[in-house]
């Protein structure tokens, strides 16, 4: 989903960008709000309502000890941002780093190892509730990612065919914000060519060869398909012949607009809205190899990879993802590394919950819009199938720090 994982994330294509003026319901009264110029004026509005934890649906549930571990990896990033940096620019409401920075000394001094009880106390005493709404509508839509197992070869070879490409030198990302303080948060991407910034080559022109020759290949891989997947993903497990598995993950992206194809199959009549999902995508691109390529082509976003050493995956904070505890969310209107109350439905399970704490740890090209999240599942058969069919509505409840909270403002 990166996302970071960043990219990364998985096949929407009933979603419309949401990018927007945001505004935030302070304590006492969310009635009062704040305006953020993080977009076009015209766009959804974000709003966060106060309520108690006794409110949250499920609140308690008993994995409070396993967020908490995840809301530390968190802290590692959070306690090196200068104390005095927004959490998101313009929301005073969300508090600055030296207010995450409080909590964080807390949370390290029970350290990894704490009762469900004494986990549930902290985010109790440290973080106040709010109700994350767009323009008052609380309800949102939420699906899921996975990371997904590859066989392939550091070697090209007959079957190993088919290349991982590790980020380009001439790959340029450049932050707008750092032009126009209205763009904070917008970034492009190209490359130089005659001393200008041009878009840089698309899906198509790539796996056309744009990058053959260039000794860009990180990893060989058996399936065309399950490499368009695993850049959806952001993130996933290769291994090899050997049996050494390697990890790699989200390093960079051509900068071309994500384009869900699960839009294209509903169009062409290959699949009907109500029944897209990783696993029928998947199974009509096998089942359909000439036009496959055609098809994957339509989404021109094209994501490289770097090996992982050590934990992983890495989301969008930098920091390792927790199965079941990370979530991918729109950073422009919920700051990386704040807990969050999920509660929607387990797609494994129909018409049961699945509510518990999760703390905001990656973005992605998909996840767009304020009530809006995409839930990590990890890796294997069980993640793969809760991934592929997560497509929930739910809400999301964000737990900002009680010392961050600025009534009036």
């Amino acid at each position: 989903n990166s996302r970071g994982l960043s990219p990364p994330c998985l096949i929407m294509f009933a979603l419309m960008a949401l990018v927007g003026c945001a505004q935030f319901g302070p304590v006492p009264s969310p009635a009062v709000s704040i305006d953020a110029d993080l977009a076009p004026a015209q766009d959804p509005a974000a709003s966060f309502y106060p309520v108690s934890f006794r409110s949250l649906p499920g609140w308690g549930d008993g994995r409070e000890a396993e967020a908490l571990r995840a809301f530390l990896f968190s802290c590692s990033r959070i306690n090196k941002a200068p104390p005095s940096r927004m959490m998101l620019p313009g929301i005073a409401v969300a508090g600055k780093a030296r207010n995450w920075q409080s909590v964080c000394r807390m949370a390290t001094q029970l350290g990894r190892n704490v009762a469900p009880g004494i986990a549930k106390r902290f985010f109790e005493n440290w973080f106040s509730a709010y109700q994350v709404t767009d323009r008052g509508n609380p309800d949102g839509l939420f699906t899921g990612y996975f990371e997904p197992l590859l066989h392939g070869s550091l070697k090209k070879t007959p079957r190993y065919s088919v290349p991982l490409y590790k980020k380009p030198n001439d790959l340029v990302t450049v932050q707008l914000g750092d032009f126009n303080n209205a763009l904070k948060g917008e970034q492009i991407t190209g490359r130089l060519w005659a001393n200008k910034l041009v878009p840089y080559a698309k899906r198509a022109e790539i796996e056309s060869g744009a990058l053959s020759g260039k000794d860009l290949e990180l990893v060989w891989v058996d399936d065309p398909v399950d490499a368009f997947f695993l850049q959806i993903q952001g993130s996933g497990l290769v291994k090899l012949p050997s049996g050494k598995v390697l990890r790699v993950g989200y390093a960079g992206k051509n900068g071309q607009p994500y384009f869900a194809i699960g839009r294209e199959l509903v169009v062409r009549g290959a699949l009907k809205m109500e029944n897209v999902s990783l696993q029928t995508i998947r199974a009509w691109l096998v089942a359909n190899p000439v036009e496959a390529e055609f098809v994957m082509n339509k989404n021109p976003s094209y994501v490289f990879f770097r090996v992982i050493e050590g934990p992983g995956p890495i989301g969008a904070q930098g920091v390792p993802l927790t199965a079941g505890h990370s979530l991918a969310v729109d950073r422009r209107y919920i700051p990386l590394g704040a807990p969050l109350w999920l509660d929607t439905i387990d797609p494994l399970v129909p018409g049961s919950p699945l509510r518990r704490l999760v703390i905001a740890q990656d973005t992605g090209g998909a996840i767009k819009g304020i009530v809006r999240g995409d839930f990590f599942w990890g890796a294997g058969d069980r993640a793969r199938n809760g991934a592929g069919k997560m497509k929930q509505p739910g809400r999301i409840f964000i737990l900002l720090p009680r010392s961050g909270i600025s009534p009036g403002r």
